[in-house]
């Protein structure tokens, strides 16, 4: 009874949501723009590579003297770049998205270490930069509980926010929005509808593939403020499995964030608490067992796009 209440006791206080949505953000930008890719039919293993490359982008860029916000929009940038790539290979050439995504993982991770070693030669502790401070929104953020937890935040987590009813009214309630869903369900009755399959899909890759980039400069420029080996931490990953969980919706793809977030600032907390009885292995896989529990419960009934991993060619039908 007394561990239960400490439970209660950790999960109601502000410091736990405000760590939630902390932890939360650059899964829901990475989880927004494999949405994205895969609701346009080409599914992106590159990114756990573009979120470190975007990392490194944006944490190098304010490293040489330029502010944050240009360092998120280098990062968009180079991450659209490797959709680009991503997209020439899969969507034009019909090379195998599995294993176009693994190489844009190799090569992205590698590239971007790299670059950190030729831009640092002799560095051996990660520099520091400043990065966002939170942001109080007037009037709201005096609100009790809530205003500490919403509307105390850095910028780069009111606009993975934002960006949620954004991309959900894209999504449904635009022709652009159509055009992507057709694509990635049946591009071949897209194309007789005069939409163009091949750029429809090579935009929503370029877009998902910057959205990415920016949840890994969200790790160098608001969570932490360094660029070190392994910040992502498999995060790419985890988004991969929250997009399945969200059924490819923006706003479910919302709760499978905090959700995965919540289970992770839960095990922090109690390593502390009872950390001195149970090794911290423990706490450190439950947040993954917990969600693939929820995964199996959620997505059971979940359907995926139709022309999921199928290379668009006009002379097939699907």
């Amino acid at each position: 009874m007394s561990a239960l209440l400490s439970l209660i006791s950790l999960i109601s206080t502000t410091s736990f949501w405000v760590a939630t949505l902390r932890i939360a953000t650059p899964l829901l930008f990475g989880t927004l723009g494999e949405v994205l890719c895969e609701r346009a039919g080409v599914l992106n293993l590159g990114i756990e590579g573009i979120m470190t490359l975007g990392a490194m982008t944006g944490w190098l860029v304010v490293y040489q003297g330029s502010g944050l916000w240009w360092g998120v929009a280098f990062a968009a940038v180079l991450g659209a770049g490797v959709g680009l790539i991503h997209s020439l290979l899969t969507v034009r050439l019909g090379v195998s998205q599995h294993v176009t995504g693994i190489g844009i993982t190799l090569l992205t991770i590698n590239a971007a270490y790299f670059v950190y070693r030729m831009a640092l030669p002799q560095v051996t502790s990660p520099p520091k930069i400043v990065p966002f401070s939170p942001w109080p929104i007037p009037g709201l953020s005096s609100l009790p509980f809530l205003g500490e937890t919403l509307f105390t935040q850095p910028p780069l987590t009111y606009l993975g926010l934002l960006l949620v009813p954004l991309m959900a009214y894209i999504l449904y309630r635009t022709p652009l929005g159509l055009a992507v869903r057709m694509v990635g369900e049946n591009p071949q009755a897209a194309a007789s509808q005069g939409i163009p399959v091949y750029a429809v899909r090579t935009g929503a890759v370029m877009v998902g593939s910057a959205l990415m980039a920016v949840a890994g400069a969200f790790l160098t420029l608001s969570a932490f403020d360094a660029f070190f080996l392994n910040i992502v931490n498999g995060r790419g990953w985890i988004c991969i499995a929250l997009v399945v969980f969200a059924a490819w919706d923006p706003w479910r793809a919302l709760a499978g964030a905090l959700l995965f977030a919540g289970f992770d600032a839960l095990q922090l907390r109690l390593q502390q608490l009872w950390g001195s009885r149970i090794p911290y292995q423990f706490f450190l896989m439950l947040p993954y067992l917990l969600s693939i529990a929820a995964l199996i419960l959620v997505s059971r009934h979940a359907r995926a796009p139709r022309a999921l991993l199928i290379p668009f060619r006009p002379e097939e039908r699907i």
